[in-house]
């Protein structure tokens, strides 16, 4: 049975927290959505909430890149990682924009993509976690 190393671990905890920050994020976006349309402070939470999604869709980048170079963990999640990064790219476009028939179903698609990207991340944690016995 293989175990993890300290760097292994360290790098699958920070994806995780990385992928858990983005996924708050999208919701948080998703809610002050709704404020646009019915407050005055809606468009200002929403401005902030959108530097939060990017920044944690680059953390994401980073976590990927630290959990796969010196923590020897697949780079797979790297591409992942990297085409969230072009999806909230083009979602602050759309935003920018106001394009709202392509930016709601963009932050739609995201906030899916994300929760099961984090599903994943915490169902492969380890092999008990995820019901394999050994």
């Amino acid at each position: 049975m293989a175990t993890q190393t300290t760097a292994e671990q360290r790098g699958s905890t920070f994806v995780q927290v990385a992928i858990a920050l983005q996924t708050l994020a999208i919701f948080f976006q998703a809610a002050t959505a709704g404020l646009l349309l019915s407050s005055s402070y809606g468009e200002t939470l929403h401005g902030v909430g959108a530097r939060v999604m990017y920044g944690a869709s680059m953390l994401y980048v980073l976590a990927a890149i630290l959990a796969w170079r010196p923590g020897g963990a697949s780079p797979r999640p790297v591409l992942y990682a990297s085409g969230f990064l072009v999806l909230a790219s083009a979602q602050v476009v759309l935003g920018i924009a106001h394009v709202p028939s392509l930016h709601v179903p963009l932050g739609v698609l995201m906030f899916g993509l994300s929760v099961l990207a984090l599903g994943q991340v915490l169902s492969t944690r380890s092999p008990h976690r995820a019901g394999i016995r050994r």
